[in-house]
């Protein structure tokens, strides 16, 4: 009996589990089955691999495409295939296999998987000074007869390597036919000047900076201006290169020592700083000894600081400093003029960004010395921040001379005509001024998704017409080369508003 009742237990337990697992084993058959079906085709993600235009040598990044099959029964691959063969600048890896010779056969795929392909590619010395564009082919031969291709494409262009740094000794002019690429960092040791003359393109990899003990000079124009940046030329997403990005590079320091500095036309952008100058040493820093003298530049996209200034002189002259983690200008003691310059914080990855200007004394000669003159005039210093104007230590016994001239200004109000001198304070419109212009809304562009900006003002802003025009010293021509002359009169901040074309 006991033996008859454990038999029919088994039966009732094991049957079932025999079902289920012939029920399996059908199925898998049916999902490993495979068909020659002439219909039969593979669904790509993309029909073209598009790489940027790189530097030659220097491989790219990886991407990649998936290839789906969406069929009913499994497919069989016979050949993938590079139409550039062995001599493709691009490199295949399917699934873990890399295409040997450009060429492999035999591949499976399961119904609803999918192949997942990795793509690279060295971009190849060009040989001359314009860009080299190139494509190949990544060609699918299916078991059943069918063809499909996806197109690959890039580009390259040549540039000078510096790995290990660059150490300039004595006078030296970089070449401008080519880009340089600074690996380490490039020193302008003391004693010597470096000039950077229009056209030069210093891109700085990663943690690397430019340091001067000697002299820079900077001699950029409207239509090549010197531009240092980051060596990334890629795309980080689809919509945004990672040049729009900061801190691909650190940055410039001026350090202890240097004096006769000069900055024109110079766009420097993407950095995790932007120039920094250090203490002159000095404990009355020489007004006619500037450390550093900056016009027509551009310091935008930075992960710290935009323009640090320690006890020291400088000149800045229709200048746009914006966007900035840190503080966009950070003065810390000695003596500055900002004239026509834009100093916009709207850094646009996170809420807590620096002050668009930012001043600190320091009492008996403290760490950086006190701050002896700071002049803003016919500027926009304007941000998200409801004030963006800070001071630290600013003596009131007349020690500090510190001017707002005729400026655009993100700060409440202040009654105050010996230092702030026909400015327009740019806060939160009330309700009987409808038409008042704050903030962001005063400039052309915008655009906070593709990190795309232009400060010049809008028609309708308050920045027009506010310059004062008999300010000794005026320059006749903004930022971009438009005549501050030829309407009313001219707008604060560094670019002169410009009437949009017509239809006609």
């Amino acid at each position: 009996m006991l033996n008859l009742q454990y038999s029919n237990f088994n039966k009732k337990v094991f049957l079932p589990l025999l079902s289920m697992l012939a029920l399996l084993v059908v199925a898998c058959s049916n999902y490993e089955s495979f068909s020659d079906n002439p219909s039969f085709r593979l669904e790509f993600s993309q029909d073209t691999i598009a790489f940027d235009t790189l530097i030659s040598t220097i491989p790219s990044s990886t991407k990649t495409l998936y290839a789906f099959n969406n069929n009913g029964n499994g497919m069989r691959i016979s050949t993938i295939q590079l139409e550039g063969g062995a001599a493709s600048r691009f490199r295949v890896n399917v699934d873990g296999r890399y295409l040997v010779g450009g060429e492999w056969h035999d591949f499976e795929v399961l119904k609803h998987d999918s192949l997942v392909i990795r793509i690279e590619m060295t971009p190849p010395e060009v040989g001359t000074n314009e860009p080299l564009y190139f494509e190949d082919k990544l060609h699918f031969t299916l078991e059943n007869g069918a063809k499909q291709s996806v197109v690959l494409s890039g580009g390259s262009v040549d540039a000078y390597i510096q790995k290990g740094g660059l150490v300039v000794n004595e006078d030296m002019t970089l070449l401008t036919d080519k880009a340089y690429v600074i690996y380490d960092s490039l020193v302008v040791m003391s004693g010597a000047t470096l000039t950077l003359t229009e056209g030069t393109t210093l891109m700085f990899h990663d943690k690397a900076a430019l340091h001067v003990y000697g002299k820079l000079l900077v001699e950029g124009s409207i239509e090549k201006p010197v531009v240092l940046r980051g060596d990334r030329m890629d795309h980080m997403f689809d919509y945004l290169l990672y040049d729009n990005t900061p801190s691909r590079w650190e940055g410039v320091v001026i350090h202890k020592g240097s004096f006769g500095n000069e900055f024109y036309q110079c766009d420097l952008h993407s950095s995790l700083f932007g120039i920094i100058v250090e203490d002159t040493e000095q404990v009355k820093p020489d007004e006619t000894k500037p450390s550093v003298t900056l016009d027509c530049c551009i310091l935008h996209n930075i992960g710290g600081d935009g323009l640090q200034l320690n006890n020291c002189v400088s000149k800045v002259t229709n200048t746009q400093i914006s966007n900035t983690l840190g503080h966009t200008v950070n003065i810390n003691g000695g003596s500055h003029t900002f004239t026509y310059c834009t100093l916009a914080q709207f850094y646009p990855f996170t809420a807590n960004r620096g002050d668009g200007l930012h001043l600190v004394s320091s009492e008996d000669y403290g760490e950086y010395g006190l701050l002896r003159k700071a002049h803003f005039i016919n500027c926009v210093i304007t941000g998200y921040g409801p004030d963006v104007i800070m001071g630290e230590n600013i003596p009131q016994d007349g020690t500090c001379d510190y001017l707002f001239h005729h400026s655009f200004l993100n700060t409440p109000p202040v009654d105050d005509e010996e230092h702030f001198m026909a400015c327009v304070f740019d806060q939160d419109k009330k309700k009987n001024e409808e038409e008042k212009l704050v903030r962001e809304d005063n400039f052309v562009l915008f655009d906070t998704e593709n990190f795309f900006y232009d400060f010049t003002p809008k028609d309708s802003s308050m920045i027009r017409s506010l310059a004062d025009p008999n300010y000794a010293g005026i320059p006749a021509f903004d930022r971009k080369g438009v005549s501050r002359l030829a309407d009313e009169g001219p707008d604060a901040g560094c670019y002169e508003y410009v009437a949009p074309p017509t239809e006609e």
